[in-house]
């Protein structure tokens, strides 16, 4: 067998065959959908992105007789370990040939550039944080991504635990037909009426007009409201700023939704079309055409994927989510939804799954994101149950 090596990524040459290897070992893969590539550029570090402003990040490619095999990026990202203050690095953009010396090689790799800075705990997969794709698959092969979530070979899973990762969290995305929704729209009636009375609650979609500003809530609510939940790290104004701007082409306000008490915005919930098959047909490339493809006619998208219903810590635990549903399904309904994914929702979510399990939704799809090093209980141990 020929030599294996590991490598830095650290020239225009490794990095093109770090970036490309996903086309190679996903050839033929009937549900893999490839990145949009200018933001994988990005994320990657290879172009311009705020959030590596706080965070360091190194690429590392397996080569065996030349050609790419496996690879790994290693993340310090600074931002989480102020916030939990911890010692901790993050592993993402992993991808290998089912090769236990392969992917053993990439771990040791990135173990040893994290020893240097003093870190011996790892997390991931991250790409690049929990902000951005998350997890592992590993239940749900048999069908084609959503929209900005993951997708990778089963026996990923294999090699990562063989190496000695251990679970730290699962999460589950849940599947809804049209069909289901009469049911779970006679059940959200009643209680987000309670709630609209009994809170004086305001609920309607985006407004165009003030659509930078909107957008803007969104994700401030978005980092307020998730400051307790198991491994989350608020994004920095930078971070916002960016996803602000790439989210308005794709944002439908149809597909929003406000809370507001007395003009106060208490908590928003948002769904994203599902771009996923479009962005397979045109090979994640944006230019010169593939925008326009990408989002022309989005009236002909009948997938959404429901991202998130958050809420200010001050008004959880009210029933406000239910209300911000609530207000979402008639348009979804009007627009042709046929189908929605709920994604993620953390295993110690536990009011969000039962929630979406009594109201009709399927599991489809089981995530999980590993730990390895010095095992610590107490890391990462505050979350508190989102609506």
């Amino acid at each position: 067998m020929a030599a294996l090596q590991v490598v830095p990524v650290d020239s225009r040459r490794l990095r093109k065959q770090f970036f490309n290897l996903p086309w190679t070992l996903y050839e033929g893969d009937q549900f893999w959908v490839p990145p949009i590539r200018i933001v994988q550029k990005e994320l990657l570090g290879f172009r311009r992105h705020p959030f590596h402003d706080d965070a360091e990040m190194q690429n590392f490619l397996a080569l065996r007789d030349g050609q790419p095999v496996g690879r790994i990026s290693a993340i310090v990202n600074h931002a989480h370990n102020r916030w939990y203050k911890e010692q901790r690095g993050f592993f993402g953009f992993f991808e290998s040939i089912d090769d236990e010396e392969v992917s053993g090689r990439l771990f040791d790799a990135a173990r040893e550039w994290f020893a240097g800075q003093g870190i011996e705990a790892i997390r991931g997969p991250v790409n690049p944080s929990l902000n951005y794709e998350v997890g592992l698959l590993i239940e749900g092969f048999d069908d084609t991504p959503w929209f900005m979530m993951t997708y990778n070979k089963p026996y990923y899973g294999r090699l990562i635990e063989s190496y000695g990762f251990r679970k730290a969290q699962d999460m589950f995305a849940f599947w809804g037909h049209v069909s289901m929704l009469e049911e779970v729209t006679n059940r959200l009636y009643n209680a987000s009426r309670s709630v609209l009375e009994r809170m004086n609650l305001n609920c309607r979609p985006m407004n165009r007009k003030k659509f930078d500003e909107e957008i803007r809530t969104f994700l401030d609510i978005y980092n307020k409201s998730l400051v307790n939940t198991w491994g989350f790290v608020p994004m920095s104004d930078g971070e916002v700023k960016k996803q602000a701007a790439g989210m308005k082409q794709m944002i439908v306000p149809e597909l929003t939704t406000v809370g507001e008490i007395d003009g106060k915005a208490v908590g928003t919930m948002f769904g994203l079309l599902d771009y996923n098959p479009r962005i397979k047909e045109i090979d994640g490339k944006l230019f010169p055409f593939g925008f326009m493809k990408l989002l022309g006619n989005k009236r002909g998208i009948k997938r959404v994927r429901l991202i998130s219903t958050n809420v200010l810590p001050e008004y959880q635990s009210w029933g406000i989510g239910l209300a911000l549903v609530g207000r979402l399904v008639p348009d979804a309904l009007a627009w042709g939804i046929e189908e929605a994914e709920f994604s993620w929702v953390l295993e110690s979510n536990g009011l969000s799954y039962k929630t979406l399990k009594k109201g009709g939704a399927k599991v489809s799809k089981q995530y999980r994101v590993y730990d390895y090093g010095p095992k610590d209980e107490t890391a990462n141990a505050k979350f508190m149950v989102q609506e």
